[in-house]
């Protein structure tokens, strides 16, 4: 029996953006290095240290406003966002509240039955990082700086989802176009891309929303599909058992399978914003816009319905070919260099992406382009066989070896000659007499079984085509 209740949900998405230094200093954004040496007075927060813009994490953040259809303003400001945690030297963070940059955007999803749903964004603006606080560590917390100052852009959708696949998609197609524009790298391990989400439960045919509760540090969309379903059977039997559902913000135990409260929410209020003083309005400039626009890479979307058109695939095909940036590109390259995106596709569908590694933007792709165009055309030219070209893929595989050449030292290339082909059918269909009469009389799947028997004789190495004809030729079959 459907519920009676109906779920509301929204995602706020804090996504880092690629720069080289961060959002207010010239220090490195980098991950991953010792705590606490990619800082400076601005990151430590120290008296008289002032923070100057970084024009690179402005340029990012207007791609993802543009990419996202958001209303571009003019003239934007930054404010204080006050708040006391100990990974945050300053006592505030850098933020937009009142005049963001940018707003009244929407992404479109694709459910699954094939609809797609248009998810409305409110905002997108620009912040800094926090620091980070490990804890556990024996009875002391530390907290690394690096982080702090780190430039993002946070993405607030709408209240426009309706349950917890719904969330995990629009993640998945929102990182997509992140990581397609070349703002964000998408790893949620390092948590360069991260959300939380707002969920609430209302009896179904009812406008006025309920109480909202944030779930917190989810760092993976099958974690945040099950965290949100939680928490909607959760506040459901709340309600039903006459209890009140509490703004507060939950974490997700994985472990238990379940959510948790971490503590009470806050609002707007209590973090008492006020304008940012060392830092001027945020003027986007005309000719600063048409550079950032001149310089849009291709869309996620844009560019499967290119493929269908230019090479030809079905969408199935483009859409799985255009999964990652690196493999798409990969994908394009050698279809260029081959002529024939079809057989490309299949090609690096079938054999070559079960072998791809994909870290972020980053990805190992175990042969060249030119490698695939190479090993490809030997196929076409009727040198090797189709089963054959998978064999000489494996062996060249991590290599920078021409396919051509490999082919070579290995005998791969496919007897052509007609006249040894049909020398070598004789002699089967001489050895097999009952089959013969038996391919003759009709029984046509025997066919196979002398096509086997020469590719065996010539250890794979005859022309199946040439086989084919010699066979119904010497048996005399149309």
């Amino acid at each position: 029996m459907p519920s009676r209740y109906e779920p509301v949900i929204g995602l706020e998405v804090h996504a880092q953006l690629l720069t080289a230094s961060k959002a207010f200093c010239g220090c490195p954004a980098a991950f991953g290095d010792e705590p606490n040496t990619n800082v400076c007075p601005t990151c430590l927060g120290l008296p008289g240290a002032l923070p100057v813009l970084n024009e690179r994490a402005v340029e990012l953040a207007v791609r993802t406003a543009l990419a996202l259809d958001c209303t571009l303003r003019p003239e934007s400001r930054f404010a204080r966002k006050n708040y006391f945690y100990p990974d945050l030297p300053k006592g505030y963070q850098i933020s937009q509240f009142d005049e963001p940059f940018s707003d009244h955007g929407h992404l479109d999803i694709e459910l699954p039955d094939k609809t797609t749903k248009r998810v409305r964004i409110l905002r997108v603006h620009m912040e800094e990082d926090a620091g980070k606080s490990f804890h556990g560590r024996g009875d002391d917390s530390i907290v690394d700086l690096n982080r702090s100052g780190v430039p993002l852009v946070e993405i607030v959708g709408e209240p426009d989802l309706g349950s917890g696949a719904e969330a995990a998609e629009y993640l998945r197609t929102l990182r997509e176009v992140l990581m397609f524009i070349g703002v964000n790298d998408g790893n949620l391990e390092e948590g360069s891309f991260r959300c939380d989400a707002n969920v609430s439960i209302r009896p179904r045919g009812q406008e006025k929303l309920g109480t909202r509760v944030e779930l917190k540090n989810i760092n993976s969309f099958r974690f945040v599909q099950k965290a949100i379903e939680h928490e909607i059977e959760r506040q459901e039997a709340v309600l039903e058992s006459g209890g009140t559902i509490h703004q507060e913000t939950r974490g997700w135990d994985e472990a238990g399978g379940r959510t948790f409260s971490l503590r009470s929410k806050e609002a707007a209020q209590d973090y008492r914003y006020f304008p940012e003083p060392d830092l001027r309005p945020l003027v986007l400039e005309e000719t600063f816009l048409a550079k950032v626009k001149a310089a849009m890479p291709e869309l996620p979307r844009e560019k499967r319905a290119r493929f269908i058109a230019e090479y030809k695939l079905t969408p199935y095909a483009a859409q799985v070919l255009t999964q990652h940036p690196r493999v798409a590109a990969f994908f394009e390259e050698a279809a260029t260099l081959h002529g024939d995106g079809v057989k490309v596709g299949n090609f690096v569908q079938g054999e070559i992406l079960r072998d791809v590694v994909t870290r972020g933007l980053a990805a190992d792709i175990p042969v060249s382009a030119r490698q695939v165009q190479d090993l490809l055309g030997l196929i076409d030219a009727g040198k090797i066989s189709g089963k054959q070209g998978k064999e000489l893929y494996a062996k060249i595989a991590g290599t920078d070896r021409a396919p051509s050449d490999v082919a070579r030292e290995l005998g791969m290339e496919q007897v052509s000659d007609a006249g040894a082909i049909e020398a070598i059918v004789r002699k089967i269909i001489a050895a097999n007499p009952k089959q013969a009469e038996d391919l003759k009389g009709g029984k046509l799947g025997l066919m196979g079984f002398f096509v086997g028997a020469v590719m065996k004789e010539t250890k794979g190495s005859a022309n199946p085509a040439l086989v084919n004809a010699a066979v119904k030729s010497i048996l005399g079959l149309p």
